[in-house]
This record gives C-alpha cells, structure tokens and sequence, in this order.
C-alpha cells in the first residue's frame, strides 16, 4: 500500500539535532530528514553517487568549488557525484537528503 509522506511532520518528529532519521527508500536511495544548527562540515566529495538537499525549514548556505548557492524554504539542489562540497549552517535549519544507500554524510 502507499503511505504519504509530509516532510514537515516527519522532520518534526525528529527529536535531537544532527540525527538522520530514514523517511523511505528509491531505486537503492536513501531518504532522510534531519535538523541541523551552527555546523560548518569539511568539503567532501562523493565518488559514487549524486546527493540531494530539499530545505524543508530554514536556509543554509552550500558551497562548491564553483562558489556558494544560498538554499532557501522550498529549495532543492542535486550535488552530482564527483563534486566538492560543504554545507554551512548558522541557524536552525530542516533538510531532506537523498543519497545511495551506504554514502556517508
């Protein structure tokens, strides 16, 4: 049977900060939702697979090497496999990720 989803509620439901909470899986993806405040991670880059970012709540800022991209409420960005990047997080901010399965975040 199929379940809907509202991001809102299942990010709500997400008691402690930085924790990864899986909300499905698509084609060997991961979905998750998380809560994030004043964390800056080290640029990375995934070799295997794409990642994407939807901001649920908040805003963040990712950077690449080809600069910053400012992500609002209601953005979604897909970081292809092989780029280097880092999310800056000042404020309180509720994210959606999608990442194959085994990728380290």
């Amino acid at each position: 049977m199929l379940e809907k989803i509202n991001l809102k509620q299942a990010v709500a439901g997400v008691a402690n900060l930085y924790k990864y909470h899986e909300i499905g899986r698509l084609n060997g993806n991961v979905l998750t939702v998380a809560k994030v405040e004043n964390r800056t991670l080290d640029f990375h880059v995934h070799k295997d697979s794409d990642e994407l970012f939807y901001v649920i709540e908040g805003r963040f800022v990712l950077e690449t090497e080809d600069g910053a991209i400012e992500m609002c409420e209601g953005d979604c960005v897909i970081v292809p496999k092989g780029i280097s990047h880092r999310p800056v997080v000042t404020e309180l901010v509720k994210v959606m990720l999608m990442e194959l399965e085994g990728t380290l975040s």
